[in-house]
């Protein structure tokens, strides 16, 4: 790669919805633009959640001039902490995001490590070689900035997550005169969010849910209970203002809601009268008709306080008869066999359900199709770079910018990991990096690799066989095998499966002239699977007398 060239380089959220991080690098500088986390897929057991794969950066974190934050999402800010501890740079944010960073600093105990540097949209930074533009663009959390980055190459546009909302929550819209502004000057290339390409039209305002929250609270004549993400200071102001306008008083519930909406509103972020909180405790001895409750738990977290509601498992509190439980966001990509499984346990357990398909309790803060064409419009970039999304939203957003003349030639869709080099006005891809998935397991990091995913699902779908030997001297069997299964069959029809396994060992043991061990375990996989069709892990212990 030139030394002298541009290069941009996605190390999250390029073929995936989640874990966002990019690498912006020119010579011997490297600003780095989010720090995400992702949710995992239902096949991913134990796992709490990913984080990029950074190791490029770690390579190179004595180049790193800065790590720049567009908002305050999970997606977009929640691997701060494991950043913070290999890399020391400068941090920038505006006001609500770098108090969503302090919080997950403070809980780290990283937060006198980092240099936070706070930022607002028109603000300019220089970093490295890099000319950050802060511009706003609107989302569903207030203080979202776009970025205008002026480089040696040329200007590069990065839009964050964004719509165009003619009347969103903090009545701030989308800076469309800053786009205009930036067109004017020339933009090399738009490196635009992708969530929403694949749907037709234009996102639905924010102010929609106010209606489908009245009509929530007019109906209901039990306790409410709004789920949402910890993050969504936008629908915790507008849960409260429902609350406010129906006569209940409002509870937050679970220790990340109740820590991120003290803090957006001791920064002014959420609005709300003197009388209107009440404590939990005080909350559930109220009369149900008078309270709202607000929880996490919306993706069917299964330690989450929708999750354990919905298993009955929840400490301080339960269901009620006539309890109405609203699901106010949008179903990640890849979590709605999760999120269905927590919706119809909820139903089963006697309470009523409404979320986004049965009323408009939640809206995307995600482009759609027309607002995508839009931007380019009004950016007229040289290149498009597709970003935020699975393949099938890149190359959606890539076929819509053919539609108004974009050149094959100038759009590029990539994935995590490749890169993308810009120099004397032109594009092309390099060679490909590391960009895959990080583990995160309680305490553990990087410590649970594919291979541990893969050996926990084998072991949830077919079990485990223990076999424990007792050899002699001349390694035949001292005693009976020991055989001990864990979540696999010990008959088949009206055969005994752990009696017949025995057999097969001491046939095995019987007759073995080189690696028992070995012997032991491939025999005995394919005699189970010959007779249950199932692949338990398979286990041998040996000891000598």
């Amino acid at each position: 790669m030139s030394s002298n060239a541009l290069k941009i380089i996605p190390l999250g959220g390029f073929g995936e919805v989640g874990k966002n991080m990019m690498v912006y690098e020119y010579g011997k500088n490297i600003m780095i633009v989010e720090t995400g986390i992702m949710f995992p897929e239902n096949d991913m057991l134990g796992i709490d959640y990913i984080i990029p794969d950074f190791e490029y950066v770690k390579e190179r974190k004595d180049l790193v001039r800065g790590i720049v934050i567009t908002h305050g999402h999970e997606d977009h800010v929640g691997a701060i902490s494991h950043i913070v501890e290999e890399i020391d740079a400068p941090i920038y944010a505006a006001p609500l995001t770098r108090g969503f960073i302090e919080v997950k600093l403070s809980e780290a105990n990283l937060l006198n490590q980092a240099t936070i540097n706070t930022v607002n949209a028109g603000d300019t930074e220089h970093i490295g070689p890099f000319e950050v533009e802060f511009f706003h663009v609107s989302h569903s959390i207030p203080d979202t900035l776009g970025l205008g980055i002026h480089t040696p190459e040329g200007l590069v546009v990065h839009t964050s997550d964004y719509k165009f909302d003619p009347t969103p929550v903090d009545g701030w819209p989308s800076d469309f005169a800053k786009l205009a502004e930036f067109s004017g000057e020339g933009v090399l290339a738009l490196v635009a969010d992708s969530t929403n390409a694949d749907k037709p039209g234009w996102t639905a305002s924010e102010k929609v849910i106010d209606d489908g929250l009245d009509e929530v609270f007019s109906e209901t004549s039990g306790r409410i209970i709004v789920a949402s993400f910890a993050s969504l200071v936008s629908r915790m102001q507008q849960v409260a203002d429902a609350a406010h306008r129906h006569g209940r008083k409002m509870a937050f519930v679970g220790y990340s809601m109740k820590k991120n909406s003290k803090m957006a509103r001791d920064l002014g972020y959420l609005d709300l009268p003197g009388d209107l909180i009440v404590g939990l405790d005080e909350a559930l001895n109220m009369n149900p008709k008078k309270v709202v409750l607000m929880a996490t738990g919306s993706q069917g977290e299964p330690y989450s306080i929708m999750g354990r509601l919905s298993r009955g498992t929840n400490r301080r509190f339960d269901l009620l008869e006539d309890d109405t439980i609203v699901l106010s966001s949008r179903t990640i990509p890849g979590n709605e066999e999760v999120v269905y499984k927590t919706i119809n346990r909820l139903f089963r357990r006697g309470a009523h359900v409404i979320y986004e398909d049965l009323a408009k309790v939640h809206v995307s803060g995600h482009a759609r199709q027309d607002e995508m064409k839009l931007m380019i419009n009004l950016v007229k970039p040289k290149y498009l770079v597709p970003m935020h999304g699975e393949l099938r939203h890149l190359k959606q957003h890539a076929a819509l910018a053919k539609e108004i003349g974009f050149s094959d030639q100038n759009v590029q869709v990539i994935e995590n990991g490749q890169v993308l080099e810009f120099e004397n006005g032109k594009m092309q891809t390099k060679e490909r990096i590391p960009g895959g998935y990080v583990f995160v397991d309680g305490s553990r990091v990087g410590d649970i690799g594919p291979s541990v995913v893969r050996e926990r699902e084998k072991l949830s779908q077919d079990g485990v066989v223990l076999i424990s030997l007792v050899l002699n001297q001349s390694g035949r069997l001292y005693e009976n095998p020991d055989i001990i299964s864990r979540g696999f069959v010990y008959k088949h029809g009206d055969k005994d499966i752990i009696e017949q396994t025995k057999a097969k060992v001491r046939e095995v043991v019987d007759r073995s002239q080189g690696d028992l061990h070995n012997d032991l375990i491939q025999t005995i996989k394919s005699f189970l699977y010959s007779k249950t069709k199932k692949r338990p892990i398979v286990l041998v212990t040996m000891n000598w007398v």
